[in-house]
């Protein structure tokens, strides 16, 4: 593509001097350059791009987009935003990807990840071709890439749409962060349907604010467009049970799919059963009665599920069919997975890092533990400290046997991060043990038949982020690995 024919599609059009050479793609890393790219300068948090374009235009770039005049051997195009531009920029030259596929986003503090397989499941069971793009990795024609962010910049992920639409792939599932909202990650992605988990406390060290969080998490209900279209209908999919609805049903121009178990919805969920091996529910719906059975375990499981019917009825998908998908699902890994090495009692590996989740997972736990509950907790460094204390007060309410311990600390003191949590559990009884490693192989060593542990915050993660290294730690291999040395 011509320089002046993709710069044509910012507004107002932007003006240069100098050559209008054919364009082969767009970056933003210096390091990827090849002879004839585009080069975006983007100011990061750690590295501002405008100190590497001499280097990219030495690497062979061909054109420049910046935020200042800059005096270079080629065209420099000055633009008030960088990263606004590259979303312009990245959708024009992939030729708009996202509006080639049926693009579902799932949004909200807990349940994206399991959601996102849901629906991805539900959606390939029914002869499409799906892609997956989310917090434990990006899938294409099922072959897994590893992934950085839950949500890609926006270059990236038009790079992704287009591999995806060449890979003759008909429906992409997204998980959507706050952070990706906020920062205008998915300008550019042209939604069908956007999912609503819940809304919890989180990332207020990003937000600050609830209020501003809510906000954040609103965009992508307000971004579906104020357009009733039929080919096809643009749907949000929203939890009833969870007052940040009201707001996102005030933002957006769609039409509205509901859903919840405590107040009247589209589809609600009736005399809920829980076992250790399961979960069924009564599904009222527009269509019915129904009865749901699945292997995912909890009422939070139910909440999950209900999302992903709402998004497959949302498809065309017909009622009967999304259930039998549902029926069939094992579960999703590091989302409340069972380690079992022949043991009497339960291990449970759960991604539950935020006060909401924990008490989920726990409150789940104790409807089938027989005896002690152990949770192995800690919480991550560098991200909002003021939940700190309320996992540690949660985890102590809703277990028998609490265990404080390292997370993925990153830069911070691991001893700091548990002073922090125990400042919300004044008077409880609870256990510390710094390495993670360790306080697996206490609560295995201490577990009896009957008893069941929980280990929270890592779910699927296969790392721990100890300063500025990445140290292979999983869960479940530590928890196995304990058991078997019993």
């Amino acid at each position: 593509m011509k320089l002046n024919t993709l710069i044509s599609y910012l507004q107002p059009y932007k003006t240069y001097s100098g050559d209008n050479p054919d364009i082969s793609s767009i970056e933003n890393d210096s390091r990827n350059i090849q002879n004839g790219s585009l080069f975006i300068c983007i100011k990061g948090f750690n590295v501002d791009g405008h100190d590497y374009a001499e280097l990219a235009v030495q690497n062979g770039a061909a054109a420049i987009i910046a935020e200042k005049k800059m005096n270079l051997s080629v065209p420099v195009i000055v633009v008030p935003d960088s990263k606004r531009a590259m979303s312009v920029l990245a959708d024009a030259f992939f030729g708009q990807p996202s509006r080639k596929l049926h693009l579902i986003g799932i949004t909200g503090t807990n349940g994206k990840t399991t959601i996102s397989h849901l629906i991805e499941k539900i959606i390939s069971d029914s002869g499409e071709k799906t892609g997956l793009i989310g917090t434990m990795y990006t899938k294409i024609a099922g072959k897994k890439y590893e992934v950085k962010n839950t949500t890609p910049d926006s270059l990236t992920l038009q790079k992704i749409f287009s591999q995806m639409v060449d890979e003759g792939i008909s429906t992409t599932v997204m998980e959507v962060s706050s952070h990706a909202l906020d920062e205008g990650r998915i300008h550019g992605c042209d939604f069908n349907i956007a999912v609503f988990s819940n809304l919890t406390q989180d990332h207020l060290d990003y937000h600050k604010t609830m209020e501003a969080y809510k906000n954040a998490k609103g965009l992508l209900f307000s971004q579906l467009g104020s357009g009733f279209s039929q080919n096809p209908p643009k749907f949000a999919v929203l939890n009833n049970d969870d007052e940040a609805s009201k707001s996102y049903i005030r933002a957006t121009a769609a039409h509205i799919l509901t859903y919840g178990i405590d107040n009247k919805a589209d589809l609600q969920a009736k005399n809920i059963q829980i076992t250790s091996s399961g979960t069924s529910f009564e599904l009222i719906s527009p269509f019915g009665i129904h009865n749901v059975s699945m292997q995912l375990i909890g009422k939070f499981s139910v909440y999950n599920v209900l999302a992903s019917i709402g998004a497959g009825i949302a498809t065309g998908i017909p009622i009967e069919q999304i259930i039998q998908s549902i029926k069939e699902v094992q579960g999703v890994s590091g989302r409340f997975e069972t380690v079992d090495a022949g043991q009497n009692f339960s291990v449970i590996v759960d991604y539950s890092h935020t006060p909401d989740s924990l008490k989920n997972a726990l409150t789940t736990v104790k409807q089938f533990a027989k005896k002690r509950v152990f949770v192995i907790v800690g919480c991550g460094g560098d991200r909002d400290r003021s939940k700190r204390p309320l996992m540690a007060e949660i985890a102590c309410r809703f277990s028998s046997d609490p265990i404080f311990t390292s997370d993925n600390p990153r830069s911070e003191d691991p001893k700091q991060i548990l002073i922090d949590m125990e400042e919300g559990v004044q008077g409880y009884q609870y256990k510390t043990i710094i390495d993670r490693k360790e306080a697996i192989h206490y609560a295995v060593k201490a577990a009896t038949a009957g008893d069941v542990i929980l280990i929270a915050g890592k779910g699927h993660e296969t790392y721990q982020l100890i300063g500025n290294q990445m140290i292979h730690f999983d869960d479940r291999e530590v928890a196995k690995e304990a058991i078997e040395g019993r």
